[in-house]
């Protein structure tokens, strides 16, 4: 009887202790009426976000035009002072990423893609996602998530005080959880995030009819997007159908809507010549080569492996995803010095040397192997190149079972980087929106014949909300994109 007499009680106090936090966190927040836990304070949760936001600006990068930059921010100021959070330190910015994409970091960060604005035809549109986005913080959503991540952690530490063995198992991951929840929300709070994004969208008197359109773009470009720097839009969203279904019954209920502001006209100028797409100067792939013409270099990638380019790196993984090549910049002055860095990390052993120059650049190259006990060990090839002043770490790495089937590849990957001398190569530049006004009405398939695009009919007809069959009546403002790479070169 003693033992399970003392576990009801250690699971009584663990249960008391819980209930205990859970009321004491627990308020009434303005802009859903609804009871909330927040252990995350008004400050702590700005603190939380301005350093998120140094680290957003830094790793993914603004879109670098200050015009559209302030256009945006603008209409998120306004939308966000008739909110029920007025006093927080409120930004509205671009990034500069292709992904259609919109999100909110704590304390009222909140951030659009170029590639979502570019997929927008009105700032009613616009308003209405960044009132979805105003909603999330409004609606305290991230910090709710953390708050009831600290909740669980709070009985989940009460249990590894009581039996140790726990915290071996499941302190790491507690601790992932709360990473991981940083800026994802469930279902119910997308709906309520559009809910308040409506009343925002209201309040500021635009048509409110436009948010519908939003989810019906967003729909098909899900269907067609390529995976980019940032979590995709409609990942953890409501389905789009029930997102409309539901919007249109709330917008029927708003009574007359003449004389409501869509400002497609105004919305269209403020994007003519925004980047569209990949943009080639920070990297291309023309089939399996990566050829980056700011910094005139490129690299050859195993075929057929997934490759993907970020701001601070390039690399893919294998099909079997056992294997994996990334180059990056070393920050280091020269290829000894940066030799010497990397294998003098724990567990990193040297093997035999390889050729001293990659295409008549000063490098050290070197196979390794990385001991890491039972995660199992790792071999890899490694080459640190110098040109222009600056260090690449060239690096491909497997298990070590699996070296004798991928010694080649990675080597000759390590190998492949070279200057780029091609003129036509290194002076590519990216697509552009070009917004045409039409002299007379014609159907989208007439206006790609008269304006060509370097995109196909599928996508231009999704940037511009219609099908091919859509006719515009004569002065209609309508978008095509020029210049640019061809799809095929891209990427993967």
């Amino acid at each position: 009887m003693f033992p399970r007499t003392t576990t009801w009680r250690r699971g009584a106090a663990s249960g008391l202790m819980v209930v205990l936090l859970a009321v004491a966190g627990c308020s009434t927040n303005p802009a859903t009426g609804k009871r909330q836990i927040a252990f995350v304070g008004e400050q702590q949760e700005i603190a939380m976000g301005r350093e998120a936001d140094q680290q957003i600006s830094q790793q993914l990068g603004l879109y670098p035009d200050q015009e559209l930059q302030d256009y945006v921010n603008r209409l998120g100021q306004k939308l966000a002072a008739q909110s029920e959070r007025p006093e927080l330190p409120w930004t509205f910015r671009v990034v500069d990423d292709p992904v259609v994409n919109a999100f909110a970091l704590p304390g009222g960060f909140i951030y659009v893609t170029r590639g979502l604005l570019s997929h927008l035809t009105s700032e009613a549109e616009l308003v209405s996602v960044l009132g979805h986005e105003i909603g999330h913080v409004t609606g305290r959503h991230s910090v709710e998530h953390m708050s009831k991540a600290q909740l669980a952690q709070v009985g989940l530490i009460a249990g590894m005080v009581l039996q140790p063995e726990l915290a071996r198992t499941y302190g790491d991951l507690a601790s992932t959880g709360l990473q991981l929840m940083f800026l994802k929300y469930g279902r119910d709070d997308e709906r309520e995030a559009d809910s308040l994004g409506l009343r925002y969208l209201n309040q500021q008197a635009y048509d409110p009819r436009e948010m519908s359109d939003v989810f019906r773009t967003l729909a098909r470009v899900s269907a067609q997007q390529k995976q980019g720097r940032i979590p995709n839009w409609m990942s953890t969203h409501p389905t789009p159908e029930d997102r409309i279904q539901r919007i249109n019954t709330q917008v029927a209920e708003l009574g007359d809507l003449s004389n409501r502001t869509v400002a497609r006209e105004r919305y269209l100028k403020s994007i003519d010549g925004v980047v569209f797409g990949t943009n080639p100067r920070e990297g291309y792939f023309q089939g399996n080569t990566f050829i980056h013409p700011e910094l005139g270099f490129q690299v050859t990638f195993p075929q057929g492996w997934q490759a993907v380019n970020q701001k601070q790196a390039v690399g893919a993984l294998s099909p079997n995803q056992d294997a994996q090549v990334v180059l990056t910049l070393s920050g280091r002055r020269s290829p000894e010095e940066a030799a010497r860095e990397f294998f003098s990390q724990q567990g990193i052993v040297q093997g035999n040397s390889l050729r001293a120059d990659l295409g008549g650049m000063p490098a050290v190259a070197r196979v390794f192997g990385v001991q890491r006990g039972q995660g199992g060990n790792l071999q890899g090839v490694v080459a640190f190149v110098e040109k222009d002043d600056k260090v690449y770490q060239v690096l491909g790495f497997t298990l070590a079972q699996s070296w004798n089937r991928y010694d080649n590849l990675l080597a000759d990957f390590v190998g492949s980087f070279d200057k780029v001398t091609d003129r036509n190569a290194l002076n590519v530049q990216p697509g552009r929106l070009d917004v045409v006004s039409i002299p007379s009405a014609m159907t989208l398939d007439e206006f790609n014949r008269r304006y060509p695009s370097s995109v196909d009919l599928e996508t231009l007809a999704i940037i511009n909300d219609a099908d091919r069959n859509t006719r515009f009546p004569a002065g209609t403002e309508v978008k095509r994109v020029i210049g640019g790479v061809g799809d095929t070169q891209r990427g993967r």
